[in-house]
Formats: C-alpha cells, structure tokens, sequence
C-alpha cells in the first residue's frame, strides 16, 4: 500500500513540476554555448556592448554558482545576438 501512495505522490509531482526543473544546465556549460554563439555574431556597436555585459554578468553569477542568474543572462545575451 505504502508503494502505491508513493507512486501516486511522485505521478503527482511530476505532473505539477515542469521537467525544465529537474533538468538544469550547468552555467559552464551554457557558456560554452554562448560564446560559440559569440564568436560568429554580427553585431552592431551597441549590441557588442550589450552582449559583452551580459556575458560578464553570466560569469561573474556563474563563478557564484549561482547556475540559474547566469543562464539569465547567458539566455539573454542569446537573445541580443539572435540565436
């Protein structure tokens, strides 16, 4: 009895939890990505501005370990440079 009701709990949570929340990218990672990204942009002056920053920003939170505020602004920077 005591199997089913933790089946049933664990159904239950994974319905209610997005799997994006068991499934977290280190920042590294993410990084890598980024600046891969980074190196074929084509961007204006403003726009390298703003990217640079935000990457600085991702590794400054990433050299935190604080994975999740620097893929904020690793997803971010992804955004300006269109990727």
């Amino acid at each position: 009895m005591k199997s089913i009701i933790n089946a049933a709990v664990i159904g239950a949570l994974t319905v209610l939890v997005p799997a994006a929340a068991f499934a977290k990218v280190p920042c590294e990672e993410t990084l890598k990505d980024v600046r891969t990204a980074r190196t074929s942009a084509k961007l204006s002056d403003a726009d390298t501005t703003k990217v640079d920053d935000l990457i600085n920003k991702g590794i400054d939170r990433c050299n935190a370990d604080d994975d999740n505020r620097a893929n904020d602004f690793f997803k971010d920077a992804m955004t300006a440079m269109g990727k």
